[in-house]
């Protein structure tokens, strides 16, 4: 199950509002083939897995278990149903992390499994492949996008100076760090103020991957040159933030400030997760940044120089 873990991670970014799903075929305790969902609308895990197995001329299909970290899909969307193809395949046995909280398939793979006569064993590794899909399980089960609230902060605790201006506080090394986090999400969401002062593309340009969709949240209606392909947000609380960007299918979203719309966040408890790129500058004075809020210690990370 660990393998399908790290099969499905390689899909972090590029499968989304989709699940990561990692599959490996195992014949006499030896994985024979495995496969990932590599892209949206693409093969899903266990397809990918079967069509390397079927290439192998001696492998037979009355022998193998199949183990995924997420309930076989039981219905027609952008790929035909997994759940049909294990049953044609003639799969004996199939060992699952997660049940599968999209009301089009929950619980409905599993039982065309087993009326087919196939053993299912089920809640392996249950809490890791929740963690792993985090994003997906918080989209599906609280109808909200996954929050991240990022900042970057001075040595002494300020995120600019006093002075009204373009100020870098990141470390290339960081810089780096934070933009493949921008691959890694379907979001990014910045407030009006730092829209005026900053200018920013929000896109990842010093990593290579998939950019997010860019979102300004203009409360006071004070922008009238947002780009085409911005989403600009007239929303007054934070729920309506993310019912937007829920009925947007924005699996997930960065939250880069200003000052104000972290503190909105923050307020809210609406969030799931903090990041902090702490510079090793100092500033003596100027715009504080946040405090940090209650957060388990393994939703929050910080990262020096």
């Amino acid at each position: 199950m660990r393998r399908c873990f790290e099969l499905a991670a390689n899909g972090l970014g590029r499968v989304r509002p989709n699940p990561m799903v990692g599959c490996v075929v195992v014949k006499e305790g030896e994985i024979v083939a495995e496969g990932y969902h590599q892209e949206y609308g693409h093969n899903h895990a266990e397809r990918n897995a079967l069509l390397r197995a079927s290439q192998l001329s001696t492998l037979n299909f009355q022998l193998p278990t199949l183990y995924v970290n997420l309930e076989p899909c039981s219905h027609y969307g952008k790929t035909p149903p997994c759940a049909d193809l294990i049953v044609e395949k003639g799969i004996k046995r199939v060992v699952c992390c997660n049940d599968d909280p999209n009301p089009l398939v929950a619980g409905n793979g599993f039982r065309k499994l087993e009326a087919a006569g196939i053993e299912v064993v089920r809640h392996v590794l249950e809490a890791e492949g929740r963690e792993l899909n985090r994003r997906f399980f918080t989209f599906m089960e609280q109808q909200r996008p996954y929050v991240i609230l990022k900042w970057a902060e001075s040595a002494d605790g300020y995120l600019a100076p006093p002075k009204a201006e373009r100020y870098w506080l990141s470390t290339q090394t960081q810089n780096r760090l934070n933009h493949r986090w921008r691959t890694e999400e379907a979001a990014i969401l910045v407030g009006s103020e730092t829209y005026l002062n900053d200018s920013p593309t929000l896109t990842p340009r010093h990593y290579l991957g998939p950019a997010p969709q860019p979102v300004v949240l203009d409360r006071r209606g004070r922008l009238a040159d947002v780009p085409a392909h911005w989403l600009h947000l007239h929303c007054q609380t934070i729920t309506e933030v993310l019912h937007e960007l829920h009925e947007r299918k924005l699996q997930s979203v960065i939250v880069e400030g200003g000052r104000k719309v972290l503190d909105a966040f923050i307020a809210s408890g609406l969030y799931d997760e903090v990041r902090i790129l702490r510079s090793p500058q100092t500033l003596g004075s100027g715009l504080k940044a946040p405090e940090v809020p209650p957060i388990a210690p393994n939703r929050l990370t910080i990262i020096e120089n």
